[in-house]
């Protein structure tokens, strides 16, 4: 039996994240592929769209055949920590045999020879990192500086290069190329059993907000559209309407999405960070009001602490509050991770501890295809890390510190169903409540 691990947002599925699936089988002859997925909150720093149970069923119709879920702390992480606790996830299933994730480059020994640069950090490297910082470069601006330096320095590997082989630019350029590094960093770390596998990303790019473009302007030669998930989040935020249970939209979205989740679409309710904002609010008032250091909450220095402060009271909705904090320093992203952060209670001490112990002390199986059985035993007969199919079945298989560290990730998916609750007008089920998926 061969397996093969993909980490993912799916914020929501799309076809390029079914034909990754196909692709990474095909690539590895794999039997089956487990998916570790963030749960309700993601690494743009933003509410899923979809629910994880909604997108849970999106992926085990489209090829899937496990899913477990990301602790939401370093799935609304930075990209390094992302990647770091997926492939924990992963790697301590103890039945991966390899990683797969897309990329824009669609080549992997590239991937991860900037990899180990970045791993092994040489002393000519950092040198040059260090004069770019000092210089008032952005890190990415100084770490890319000093990678083209440091491999044109290095007559070794300069002779190997490839005419065909991208540029450090483009690696560190694209948001695929980007994160597909950090993957290659994490099983360098680990020194993973699991093998870096990359499929060429088709259609959209990552941040394209338009379900065609000038380069996608016509379907591809199957006849379906690759769009990017931004580009149907897009849709979906500007088409919130219902007719007849029916959105108008989905006439759009039908060559973009397989035909199980279209069907899923229809019968779920998006949510966006704007559904958030009044939350966000209370829970920075309720801080100044106890005057608790913003420094206290995971991934936050004191000199965006303090900028968070200062604006406190100038009330906006969560997509203008971002706007208004970011600097050349902090992306907007990364102010999005920041403020979610602290409207979920993500300390620093808690992503310290969990680090400490590898990322990862349970593994949440949010659902998996019937025939996946024999995945499922062999996992169960090698991996050391408790599986929690029932949520009330966690107190009798975690110790007191894994405990404490799922009922965190409880509170956050609880957050989230209430606000969709609020505003779907719907009952929504609790993380007690909501069985497992099983197709």
């Amino acid at each position: 039996m061969k397996t093969v691990g993909i980490i993912a947002e799916y914020n929501p599925f799309h076809n390029g994240h079914a034909c990754q699936i196909r692709r990474a089988k095909e690539l590895t002859g794999a039997d089956y592929c487990v998916v570790a997925m963030s749960g309700d909150f993601v690494q743009r720093g933003a509410p899923a769209v979809f629910d994880k149970y909604t997108r849970t069923r999106m992926a085990l119709s489209s090829g899937a055949d496990l899913v477990l879920e990301i602790p939401p702390i370093f799935a609304a992480g930075s990209a390094e920590d992302f990647a770091a606790c997926g492939a924990a996830l992963l790697d301590r299933l103890s039945v991966t045999d390899a990683l797969c994730f897309g990329s824009e480059c669609g080549q992997i020994e590239p991937m991860l020879a900037i990899a180990r640069i970045l791993c092994e950090e040489p002393e000519a490297y950092r040198k040059e990192l260090s004069g770019g910082l000092k210089n008032g470069l952005t890190f990415p601006q100084a770490r890319q500086k000093a990678l083209e330096a440091y491999l044109e320095g290095s007559g070794s590997a300069a002779g190997r290069k490839p005419s065909a082989a991208p540029t450090v630019s483009s690696l560190l350029s694209r948001p695929n190329n980007i994160l597909g590094i950090e993957y290659c960093k994490a099983l360098l770390r680990r020194g993973s059993r699991m093998e870096a596998v990359t499929v060429l990303r088709q259609g959209n790019g990552y941040h394209d907000t338009c379900l065609r473009d000038d380069r996608s302007a016509k379907p591809a030669a199957d006849g379906l559209l690759y769009p990017s998930a931004a580009a149907i989040r897009e849709i979906l935020k500007n088409h919130p309407e219902q007719s007849g249970g029916i959105r108008p939209h989905f006439t759009a979205l039908s060559q973009s999405v397989p035909a199980p989740v279209l069907t899923l679409i229809r019968d779920a309710y998006p949510l966006t960070e704007e559904d958030f904002s009044a939350l966000l609010a209370q829970r920075l008032l309720k801080i100044q009001l106890t005057d608790r250091p913003l420094t206290d909450f995971y991934d936050i220095p004191e000199d965006l602490a303090a900028r968070i402060s200062k604006r406190t009271l100038e009330f906006a909705g969560f997509s203008d509050r971002c706007a208004a904090l970011k600097t050349k320093q902090y992306t907007y992203t990364r102010i999005c991770r920041a403020l979610i952060h602290i409207m979920l209670d993500m300390t620093a001490q808690d992503a310290g501890v969990r680090k400490e112990h590898d990322f990862i002390s349970y593994a949440r199986v949010l659902g998996f295809r019937t025939e996946a059985g024999p995945l499922l035993s062999a996992i169960s007969r090698h991996t050391a890390l408790p599986l929690i199919t029932r949520t009330a079945d966690a107190a009798s298989l975690l110790d007191e510190s894994s405990l404490a560290e799922f009922r965190r990730d409880l509170y956050c998916s609880h957050l989230y169903q209430a606000v969709l609750a609020a505003k779907s007008g719907r009952r929504i089920a609790n993380e007690y409540t909501t069985g497992l998926i099983v197709m």
